[in-house]
C-alpha cells in the first residue's frame, strides 16, 4: 500500500510541470490572440460588438468576406484547421505567405513559441463551428457579404 502512494505521489509531482507548461503556453496563446487582431476577422462578429464575444465564440471563422484586388478571401476556422494538422504543420503553415487581409508578416515575426503557443490554445478550445466558404478569385460571384477593401480615387502617378 505504501509503495503504492509513493508510485502515485512520484507520477503526479513528475506530471505538474508538464501541466504547468502546457497552462502557461495556453495563457501566452490567449494572451497573443486577444493582442495580435485574430478575433478581429477570425470571430464573427468581434469588431461590430467591441470585442464583447465570449470565449468559446472565438476563432470559429466568418462567413463575412474580405474582397479586394486578389480576389475575396474567408477568415478561417481556426477551431476546425487546427484539429487537421500537428503543431509542426502548424508553426510551417504560418510562415508561408497569405492572401490579403490576413497579416502574413505579423506571422512570420513570430517566434516558434509563440506559434505553438496559440496552436496549443486554439487546439484548447476544441473544434467548433462550420467551414468558411471557399476563396473567390477576382471577377467571380461572391455569394456572401463582404468588405470592399478594394482601392478607389487613387491619384495618378507623376511621371518624371
Amino acid at each position: 500500500m505504501k509503495s503504492t502512494f509513493m508510485l502515485a505521489t512520484l507520477l503526479l509531482a513528475s506530471a505538474s510541470p508538464v501541466l504547468a507548461i502546457n497552462q502557461a503556453d495556453i495563457r501566452h496563446g490567449r494572451y497573443l490572440i486577444a493582442t495580435s487582431g485574430c478575433n478581429d476577422c477570425h470571430t464573427a462578429g468581434y469588431m461590430q460588438k467591441d470585442g464583447h464575444i465570449p470565449e468559446v465564440d472565438w476563432l470559429a471563422g466568418d462567413a463575412m468576406g474580405w474582397q479586394g484586388p486578389w480576389g475575396t478571401t474567408y477568415p478561417a476556422n481556426l477551431r476546425l484547421l487546427v484539429q487537421q494538422m500537428d503543431e509542426k504543420a502548424w508553426v510551417a503553415r504560418a510562415r508561408q505567405p497569405f492572401r490579403p487581409p490576413m497579416p502574413g508578416p505579423s506571422l512570420r515575426a513570430m517566434t516558434d513559441r509563440d506559434l505553438k503557443s496559440i496552436y496549443r490554445y486554439i487546439k484548447h478550445l476544441g473544434a467548433k463551428g462550420v467551414p468558411v466558404p471557399a476563396y473567390v478569385p477576382p471577377g467571380g460571384i461572391v455569394a456572401t457579404p463582404y468588405f470592399d477593401l478594394t482601392p478607389k480615387n487613387l491619384p495618378k502617378q507623376v511621371v518624371q
